[in-house]
């Protein structure tokens, strides 16, 4: 769980429901992270009401600070919760894009050749 989120509305005041519901999607990206970015991730949040004239259109920003690079999304629509589930499977792609390149692929590779070579032997 992503413990620094700091939820912030740009001329919107955002109640408590927006709010965990909010802090719930962004908070779950943790498991998209490698281990070594668990513990030094923060997160921004920032929701803003545009063009209040022709309906109520909210736009959700995410910024996530990671240890090497920073990762950031945005879109836009008529539905706040509605733009916060976007926001958050854009980022997923990115985060899981990060997880490729900043991974140590090595894994328990070369385990049944070493057992193969064993028996070889004896």
């Amino acid at each position: 769980m992503i413990d620094a989120i700091s939820v912030t509305g740009i001329q919107l005041d955002i109640d408590t429901k927006t709010k965990r519901y909010v802090l719930k999607k962004i908070g779950r990206l943790s498991r998209y992270l490698p281990r070594h970015a668990r513990k030094s991730v923060s997160a921004e949040v920032k929701l803003k009401e545009v063009n209040k004239d022709h309906g109520n259109k909210y736009e959700v920003e995410v910024i996530i600070h990671l240890p090497e690079q920073l990762i950031t999304a945005k879109d836009s629509t008529l539905n706040i919760l509605a733009a916060v589930d976007i926001v958050e499977a854009k980022i997923i792609t990115q985060l899981k894009r990060y997880k490729q390149l900043h991974t140590n692929h090595r894994g328990k590779h070369g385990f049944l050749s070493r057992f193969k070579r064993s028996f070889e032997r004896g």
